[in-house]
């Protein structure tokens, strides 16, 4: 799972994004303080 989160003064947002792709598209095309995060489950049988 991938997640882009967007610091503000009024609040902060995070989206979530199943592929790394479609993280990195939409992390260009948001403006503001950003971060792309990868989370990895101890228990994710999908990452090697």
């Amino acid at each position: 799972m991938w997640v882009i989160t967007v610091y503000s003064k009024e609040n902060n947002t995070m989206f979530e994004f199943h592929t790394e792709n479609e993280a990195r598209e939409a992390f260009e095309n948001i403006q503001g303080c950003k971060i792309l995060s990868e989370i990895v489950y101890f228990n994710d049988h999908d990452v090697a």
